[in-house]
């Protein structure tokens, strides 16, 4: 029973990296119809940051975290204005340019990090919360689930609260219709690349001290970012959380009992279910052309 209790609170936990992640997945597809295979590698980017700063130079983790979220955000800009934006018309070039990314940054990776080992970030918020001597909480998580709670409301306040982000999501319902209503399509392109890079930055920076770090990393980052879209329901963001959440319960308990290599197997044949028995997800709609 403790091993059971300790899983679903693991689960919760290990739930808001995968919506931070998943979202700005999410976000870029949505408003440009471009299935971006970097997305992973910008987590990864934020990872590498906090590790050369924090752990190789001492620099606050706080001061890191920022670092990251500015430094990712400038890349998926960079992506959007010479990549994405050229691109417009044509998705696949896109998704083409995506991948041509993924290699650079990982290139990039690697001569900063240098080959060999992983990396390690050792947790800047040391010690272990313990509730009724049976669930254990390391501070760092605890700091982690904050954060992550709080950058979600804080978009969902920008998405629903304000003009830009209600520009945001009528481009990702019908560009053709929110373009003729005056809202530049261009513009809130580059602020949905800003905002879902800066939320890879995010998740990649709160990540670091928890997990090994390495060039390679983005690719299980990229899995869960599908996994997570097709079955919340692509283009849906309340529909990403949800199946973050559903996610990452199904996945730490798969992995705690058995394995990880089956547990991120089991998702894919998830997706795959969920795109035959509904394409839309949970809470998906059908894009316009």
């Amino acid at each position: 029973m403790d091993l059971l209790i300790q899983t679903i609170v693991n689960g919760f936990i290990q739930s808001g990296f995968y919506a931070l992640a998943a979202i700005g997945f999410v976000l870029v597809f949505g408003v440009m119809r471009v299935v971006n295979f970097a997305h992973g590698e910008l987590v990864m980017i934020g990872a590498y940051t906090v590790w050369l700063m924090h752990a190789q130079n001492e620099v606050p983790y706080l001061v890191t975290v920022v670092l990251a979220i500015l430094i990712v955000a400038g890349i998926g800009l960079l992506m959007e204005r010479f990549l994405f934006r050229p691109m417009v018309d044509n998705p696949l070039g896109g998704l083409i340019c995506s991948i041509g990314v993924l290699f650079v940054l990982q290139v990039i990776a690697t001569y900063v990090g240098g080959e060999g080992p992983s990396k390690q970030v050792p947790p800047p918020y040391e010690g272990t919360l313990i509730i009724m001597d049976v669930i254990r909480i390391p501070y760092q998580r605890l700091f982690s689930i904050a954060v992550s709670i709080s950058a979600l409301a804080i978009l969902w306040y920008f998405l629903t609260r304000t003009k830009l982000g209600w520009a945001l999501r009528a481009v990702s319902l019908d560009r053709e219709a929110a373009t003729l209503q005056g809202i530049s399509a261009i513009k809130i392109s580059a602020v949905a690349i800003g905002v879902g890079a800066a939320l890879a930055g995010l998740a990649g920076a709160l990540i670091a001290p928890l997990t090994n770090i390495n060039p390679h990393m983005g690719h299980n980052v990229i899995i869960t970012a599908f996994i997570v879209t097709i079955v919340g329901g692509i283009g849906s963001l309340p529909g990403a959380v949800i199946a973050s959440v559903l996610y990452a319960l199904f996945h730490t308990f798969i992995t705690t009992y058995f394995s990880g290599t089956i547990a991120t197997i089991s998702g894919l044949l998830i997706m795959v279910l969920v795109l035959i028995i509904r394409p839309t997800g949970i809470m998906g709609h059908k894009f316009s052309e």
